[in-house]
């Protein structure tokens, strides 16, 4: 048995020296295509879950459906900027821009949005690793590619596989941090990358806003520095500077054309609501309290070890103590001190980085308004990660430095420490541990659900006979040359399968839309008035389905009970308990809400943690849902 130990252990040994001889393009290459696996066994996964998109990601799909067209879209999703139904919007539309082109090659269908998601994050990874390979070592390479397994691994290929707003700049985050440390390091022109890369992530979601926006300012502060200790780069670095302002100017013409053609644009709109908030920030304060809650290093290694989705599993409790981040700060604050000690040039960048980078994250999360949602922080466990491998790599560097050390250390017992060999068996050992990532990260490819199933379920099976019946003329419908206003009246989930409807509709070749009060997140040009349209079709669920078979003219046309038998029981005895405890904590006002709004009743801050869960498994398990199509004068808006 021992022979054959040393045999794998030298045959291991032999691999790693000849990965470590690969040129770091070729290793670039390389990581990025055994990294590509997992997001390919993802999609072709997702190509058999039959899916509808509801909520936000229907809504994204009308906007990439209207790339290229009268209507392409100039700014981005709607978001929890102001008051419904006038709200103002995320800043820009890069993401639906970039997610159009195989979108459209792929037929345009629901799954062919997924895909493009997928694509997209292969490019930020494919971006992580020539950035690395520009650093002229592969031992950075693989780092930088074992880096992002973990990463990957954190989010989950549920998160990283669906086009939300939140979730779609998440590795787009790691090529900013990475361009941004390349141009600290002098690669002046990486700074355009920045400002791709920044743009889009900006654009897609707020949070990244003033992330992206510092980050960009400390490039170009350091490159204003650079030439003035180094004059002779003027000419390189106004290049750069400059090809970063055009291709800002270029990226960010469509959020102007919106403000200068719509009063108010959204750019007014988005002033008004971050000077006049409609209730007050969080804090800084709390956003110290959250920043540190983010830095415990510990759910990082423990979930690196764990499943799959554990930066999203930690971003549900942000409630715990704020001690192990303290403990983390005071590690950094000295590796700090030993770079610069060391006059370690790419770690004393990749700290300034970080320090930068988290007192960013302090001001962003501390003007965080209402609640703290887990998605409005995600981008941040990955700025715990790359502070975690910059105190290792700290560790490393000074193992090998040359220090002046007391004779001690060459003579006796303590001889025989070999600390040169240190760096290499750390990062052998991070490289088997990537690698060990790449098979359960596999395995969750392997078994990924599409966005919401759940709810793209009872849609499926409500989409076929609602569209059968449009053409068949049943009730006042026209065929596919009518004109159908789509309205919902949701006992679940605030209308989430409404939009789908009208997504899917919209699919097959019927001209659909909506009443003037969902114009924002449906947008302008799909908005139908009762009286320019032939029908209504009407989505209902619960108790709200009763009403609309006792409503005349109304034609019941499609029909689903998602529940068994055992699961209907389940529900009764999770409706009961939840009832009675209501009633035990003086909350009585809220019981009406079983019937008419359950994610309501989840969402109210008076509840205890007991009654959210039990609401959880209540709105997984679903209600009936039906459609009706009805007189457009009896919307029921």
């Amino acid at each position: 048995m021992k022979p054959r130990l040393v045999a794998l252990a030298a045959a291991l040994d032999g691999a790693w020296r000849r990965l470590l001889a690969l040129p770091p393009r070729r290793a670039a290459w390389l990581v990025w295509t055994v990294l590509a696996v997992p997001f390919v066994v993802a999609v072709v996964v997702l190509h058999g879950r039959n899916w509808h998109p509801v909520l936000d990601l229907a809504m994204t799909e009308l906007r990439v459906r209207d790339v290229g067209g009268a209507r392409t879209p100039l700014i981005g999703l709607p978001g929890r900027i102001g008051r419904f139904p006038d709200q103002g919007s995320h800043p820009g539309p890069l993401s639906f821009y970039l997610l159009a082109p195989v979108y459209r090659a792929f037929a345009s269908t629901a799954w062919s949005l997924l895909l493009s998601m997928v694509v997209l994050d292969l490019i930020a990874i494919g971006a992580v690793m020539w950035l690395a390979q520009r650093r002229r070592s592969t031992r950075l390479v693989l780092a930088a590619g074992g880096f992002v397994v973990i990463v990957i691994r954190g989010y989950g290929m549920l998160v990283l596989t669906q086009p939300w707003n939140p979730y779609l700049p998440l590795l787009c985050w790691l090529v900013v941090m990475f361009a941004a440390w390349s141009v600290l390091l002098g690669d002046h022109r990486m700074v355009i990358v920045v400002a791709i890369a920044g743009s889009v992530a900006a654009q897609t979601h707020m949070p990244y806003l003033g992330l992206c926006v510092g980050l960009g300012g400390l490039c170009v502060a350091a490159m204003v520095l650079g030439v003035v200790r180094h004059p002779l780069e003027r000419a390189a670095v106004g290049s750069a500077l400059a090809g970063a302002g055009v291709v800002s100017l270029v990226l960010w013409t469509p959020v102007v054309i919106d403000q200068i053609r719509n009063t108010p644009g959204n750019l007014s709109m988005l002033n008004t609501y971050f000077r006049n908030p409609p209730e007050e920030p969080v804090g800084m304060g709390e956003g110290v309290a959250l920043l540190l809650r983010h830095l415990d290093v510990w759910r990082v290694v423990s979930g690196t070890f764990g499943g799959d989705g554990f930066f999203v599993d930690a971003a549900y409790r942000l409630d715990g103590t704020v001690v192990p981040g303290l403990l983390f700060i005071v590690v950094w604050f000295a590796a700090v001190v030993v770079a610069w000690r060391m006059r370690h040039r790419a770690l004393l960048a990749l700290h300034a980085l970080l320090g930068f980078t988290m007192t960013l994250a302090i001001i962003s999360m501390g003007r965080i308004f209402g609640k703290v949602w887990y998605y409005l922080t995600l981008w941040a466990w990955s700025v715990t990660l790359l502070a975690l491998v910059s105190v290792i790599w700290t560790g490393l560097a000074a193992a090998t430095h040359p220090w002046k050390r007391p004779r001690l250390l060459d003579h006796g017992w303590l001889g025989n420490i070999r600390l040169r060999r240190a760096p290499g068996v750390v990062v052998a050992a991070f490289g088997v541990l990537a690698v060990l990532s790449l098979i359960p990260l596999t395995v969750d490819a392997a078994t990924v659900e599409a966005p919401e199933q759940h709810l793209s379920d009872g849609l499926a099976a409500l989409v076929g006979p609602t569209a059968d019946a449009l053409r068949d003329g049943a009730g006042l419908a026209t065929g596919v040359d009518g004109i159908y206003v789509i309205t919902w009246s949701d006992a679940l989930y605030f209308g989430s399968q409404g939009y789908g409807l009208v997504n899917e509709l919209e699919r097959r070749g019927f001209r659909v839309g909506v009443p003037n009060t969902w114009r924002v997140p449906v947008t302008q040009h799909r908005v139908i008035e009762p009286t320019a349209a032939t029908a209504g079709v009407h989505l209902a669920t619960g108790s709200y389905i009763e009403q609309w078979r006792a409503t005349p003219d109304a034609v019941e046309v499609a029909f689903v009970e998602p529940r068994d038998d055992a699961e209907l029981a389940e529900y009764a005895a999770l409706e009961a308990d939840v009832r009675g405890e209501l009633e035990t904590a003086g909350l009585a006002e809220l019981v009406p809400l079983l019937d008419t709004n359950l994610f309501g009743l989840q969402l109210d801050q008076r509840v205890s943690v007991t009654i959210q869960r039990n609401v959880d498994r209540m709105l997984r398990l679903g209600q009936p849902e039906a459609v009706f199509v009805i007189p457009p004068q009896s919307s029921g808006e």
